[in-house]
């Protein structure tokens, strides 16, 4: 069976201008994720992480690489059935939309009637009224069902992070554009760039 999900050899360049090809910002990343998991991201702001969640579920076309989801390459489905393979779901669940130069019929259709990589990009955590569980459950019941689920957060609360200790299993961190793939929680808190991100909020923690 093909991998949930395949990022390899993928670059972005943004640059200048048509005529201007100076690069301003450059998003690379190469991993791999084998079975249905719940992956953390984090990372700070403007570092690439809404651009490599688009370039998954391909509203964003790469400068080079591929994005492979079940084996197949998600720049070649047809746009109007990529959601049915990974879809994106920004800050108030808003779903994003795709663009292609290239006709549908030239494409390959998804082969999936139901998202298979789930990306949740800084979901609101409300903390009343039991809206947290409710939300856990609700990614652990996708994961249950054979789905990939990536869950964005921007830690600013000591309960993001036990958020992030109790349902993932594995992350991702994001920095000036370079992607990072961190097996587990104490590996995360472990990683000095990570740490320097989360500033006092480890200290809060240790509290």
């Amino acid at each position: 069976m093909a991998a949930m999900l395949e990022v390899t050899a993928l670059e972005k360049v943004y640059t200048k201008g048509v005529l201007n090809r100076t690069p301003t910002f450059r998003l690379t990343a190469d991993f791999g994720i084998e079975r249905p998991a719940v992956v953390g991201m984090m990372g700070p702001n403007g570092s690439g992480k809404t651009t490599l969640f688009e370039l998954i579920t391909g509203s964003n076309a790469p400068t080079s690489g591929e994005v492979k989801v079940l084996g197949r390459n998600i720049h070649r489905v047809r746009t109007d059935q990529r959601d049915r393979l990974a879809i994106h779901y920004h800050q108030s669940y808003q779903v994003r939309h795709f663009r292609s130069w290239m006709p549908n019929a030239m494409m390959q259709p998804a082969g999936s009637d139901y998202p298979m990589v789930h990306l949740f990009d800084e979901p609101q955590f409300n903390t009343q009224d039991g809206y947290i569980g409710f939300m856990l459950d609700f990614f652990r019941r996708l994961r249950a069902e054979g789905r990939l689920v990536f869950l964005c957060v921007h830690p600013n609360e000591k309960f993001h992070l036990e958020i992030l200790q109790e349902i993932c299993e594995q992350f991702i961190f994001v920095q000036k554009g370079v992607v990072t793939s961190i097996p587990d929680f104490d590996a995360l808190m472990a990683f000095e760039p990570a740490r320097s991100y989360l500033g006092g909020l480890l200290a809060d923690r240790a509290a």
